[in-house]
């Protein structure tokens, strides 16, 4: 039974029960029926017109009498995609839910409700009665309050609904549901150009209608060579130069799927040749790069061994020593070690010369390919990103280049590998947790399921990368990421909250939330949503004894909110722990750099950050020997380090990268310049790190076991909250995964030590 409150809310949805009265000031809702008392239901006020101007801004262009500022990104993924690559021509379908009321002040009454959690100032108690909702509020009040008879039972679950805008085939599926949404409804909320995570109010034929978009279904365009693309797919590959032999691949084929080789456009002879070789079995993966990177990889692996079954190369290994036994070991001389049939460079380009190393790495495999060797070469990553189909012509050996964007899809683009094709997939893409498939494969993954992500194989057993949001939005002189990464995409707080719960029944500690500009969480969803939102939910929504850690990077000073240093300093669950790149010191190599914040406004926030929590951790990123930056601006750098004191901090030397404006910039700073003042910083840094890690001295702190100590076998390494590493006795079979209490003996200036407490 629901508690009294929500029957109160349900009288709500009587018309007859409620009259709308507007005043000068500010509408209240008045309750007529005699059996509701004022006294179970307060005066609630209807948020209809400032709501909808949220919803208005967040996806239209609105009029202002200030001159509109340039802006370098769209906020609205779908805004960001080519001609050629376009919303209505990807989306197929979204998988919807929706909450059906009578009025229109009664859907943003619940909107309301929604976006604060399931709590309300005006109504008593209402977080109570959904502290059970495993997160999901809105399937909660669809059940509560919705008066559609064909969902609400199954919490407002609609299913797949097509984009009837799509223009490959008939919006199949809608028929099915026109007694539930009207063709109108559907139309109007596909020309919003929705994602995951969106909820949108639409009136019906029976009441107002709001809708949230689960997950999108997208099926890759796959024209060969479509106009002004940059995704390009070669069905017909010549010769390798040098060889005289085609390029062969391995077959895969999904887990479940029938063997099929349709699709094929090469002639018999080629096809025959292709298809005598065996199905891929091994993968091997090489990472380079960021957290992101490694977390990419591991959503990579995930699709290799969850959707293609494939297994890891390194597992071969460790399961069987001969192979890598020394060369005097007979065994090992008569036992073939295996390769790869597939070898994945997941590759980074924040530092230079990424591409060169890329180049050196493919060297070896691309013989073993010109030799005849059924090997597929896929080049991930940020380099992939930014080379696209130069690749192909530097190394035509390569089979496919992914951008970071289509790792959902690369179950299926690794079967048109088989198939004998080359691709190059580097085109804008709007995010989707699954993915879809490619137009000319079977659509086998639509049910009306909407628990369907990418499975991803975790690096570790204790902590674990959970993606937040995708892409950056900023144009930093010196920076690549937002050329190579896209725009900035927001996960839906639902899908994050299931894998963090995913990860939590899988007995994970901690996670780890991932962004390149984490504070701009939210900013592109509609209604916008903000970073401290997702962390309130998130620690309300784990359940205890399971995740007791959450910590996040990368912050950006110019949208470091104060929700989220009180967040870090009042909630249970999220550590305290700030990474705060600040890059510069000087105001004037900060505004060249184009990071939107001073010296002095950084310092406003590190100084209300050691005010609400005194305790907390400091880290950051600083670049040296910026392009003009003089030995006065450097030593501005010095200054700030001094004032804040950071207990990490990642040093760089400046380095151009291509595409960024700083790199054509003719005040380059000299490489024996640049290493002086890198040697300046880093022995600064590690002064104040190792004062930092002495305020840790004789005192009780609680660490996270995680790992043995690499370098003791009898040691084992743990992390404070503050994300201080603390090596003690101990065994790492007994005690991996548990919070202990650890005493400090020794300060060093990246770590502690000290030994277990009972």
């Amino acid at each position: 039974m629901y508690r009294l409150t929500y029957l109160s809310i349900l009288l709500l949805m009587i018309p007859a029960a409620i009259s709308f009265q507007s005043s000068s000031t500010q509408p209240s809702v008045h309750i007529t029926n005699s059996k509701c008392s004022s006294a179970i239901l307060p005066s609630i006020t209807p948020t209809s017109t400032s709501l909808q101007s949220t919803l208005d801004e967040a996806t239209t262009e609105t009029t202002s009498k200030n001159k509109k500022k340039k802006t370098w990104f769209p906020i609205r993924p779908a805004d960001a995609l080519s001609p050629s690559n376009d919303y209505n021509s990807l989306v197929k379908s979204a998988y919807l839910r929706h909450i059906l009321v009578e009025t229109e002040e009664m859907a943003d009454l619940v909107m309301n409700l929604y976006l604060n959690g399931g709590k309300s100032e005006d109504i008593d108690n209402t977080q109570s009665s959904y502290e059970k909702t495993g997160g999901d509020v809105f399937s909660r009040l669809a059940v509560d309050v919705s008066t559609c008879p064909f969902t609400r039972e199954d919490s407002g679950e609609i299913g797949w609904v097509d984009n009837p805008s799509n223009n490959r085939e008939k919006a199949e599926l809608n028929d099915v549901y026109a007694d539930i949404l009207s063709s109108k409804a559907i139309e109007e909320l596909f020309s919003r150009r929705v994602k995951g995570g969106d909820v949108i109010k639409v009136e019906g034929k029976e009441g107002w209608h709001l809708i949230r978009v689960d997950d999108l279904y997208i099926q890759l365009v796959d024209e060969t060579n479509a106009t002004g693309s940059k995704n390009k797919i070669n069905k017909d590959r010549p010769k390798l130069k040098g060889s005289g032999k085609v390029p062969l691949s391995p077959i895969f084929q999904k887990i479940g799927a029938e063997t099929s080789n349709d699709g094929i456009d090469n002639d018999e002879a080629q096809a025959k040749m292709i298809y005598s070789v065996p199905n891929a079995k091994h993968y091997q993966i090489l990472t380079s790069g960021c957290q992101m990177n490694v977390a990419d990889s591991e959503r990579i692996m995930g699709v290799l061994e969850g959707e293609l079954g494939l297994t890891a190369l390194e597992s071969i290994n460790a399961a069987d020593p001969t192979l890598i036994a020394s060369s005097d070991n007979k065994k090992s001389k008569n036992k073939k070690k295996p390769t790869p049939d597939i070898l994945l460079l997941n590759t980074c380009t924040i530092r230079d010369h990424a591409e060169q190393k890329v180049y050196d790495a493919l060297g070896p495999y691309a013989a073993m390919k010109r030799e005849g060797k059924p090997l597929a070469i896929v080049v991930a990553g940020c380099v992939a990103q930014q080379e696209g189909e130069a690749l192909l012509r530097r190394f035509p050996e390569i089979d496919l280049v992914l951008g970071p964007q289509y790792i959902p899809w690369l179950g299926d683009l690794l079967v048109e590998v088989g198939k004998g094709s080359q691709l190059c997939m580097t085109e804008s893409m709007i995010w989707s947790e699954k993915g879809g498939s490619l137009a000319t494969h079977k659509d086998s993954s639509r049910e009306k399921d909407g628990d369907w992500m990418t499975p991803i194989k975790r690096g570790h057993s204790v902590r674990a990368w959970v993606n937040v949001i995708y892409g950056c939005n900023e144009h930093c002189t010196y920076c690549v990421v937002p050329s190579v990464r896209g725009v900035e995409q927001s996960r839906s707080m639902e899908a994050i909250l299931q894998e963090c719960l995913q990860l939590a029944a899988s007995g994970y500690k901690e996670v780890t939330l991932l962004g390149q500009n984490i504070d701009a969480y939210g900013r592109d969803m509609i209604p916008k949503r903000t970073f401290a939102d997702l962390l309130h939910y998130l620690n309300d929504n784990l359940p205890p004894n399971t995740i007791s850690r959450i910590r996040y990077v990368t912050s950006h000073p110019r949208y470091f909110s104060e929700r989220v240093i009180d967040a870090v300093a009042n909630l249970d669950k999220v550590c305290e722990c700030f990474h705060m790149p600040f890059q510069a010191g000087d105001d004037k190599v900060l505004k060249d750099m184009r990071r939107g914040y001073t010296f002095d406004s950084y310092m406003k926030i590190i100084q209300k950050i050691k005010a609400k929590a005194p305790d907390a951790s400091i880290c950051g990123d600083v670049i040296v020997g910026f392009p003009g930056e003089t030995e006065e601006q450097f030593q501005r750098t010095l200054d700030l380090m001094e004032e804040v004191k950071f207990d990490n901090l990642n040093t760089f030397a400046y380095s151009p990268r291509p595409n960024t404006e700083a790199a054509n910039w003719e005040n380059q700073i000299s490489p024996e310049v640049q290493s002086e003042r890198l040697q300046r910083v880093q022995a600064l840094a590690a002064k104040h790190a190792l004062e930092r890690s002495e305020r840790y001295l004789g005192k009780v702190i609680e660490v996270l076991v995680e790992d043995r100590n690499p370098k003791n076998g009898g040691e084992v390494m743990g992390r404070t909250r503050q994300g201080r590493q603390v090596f003690f006795a101990g065994d790492i079979d007994e005690l991996k995964g548990q919070l202990v209490n650890v005493e400090i003996t020794e300060a060093r200036t990246w770590s502690l030590v000290g030994s277990i407490v009972d």
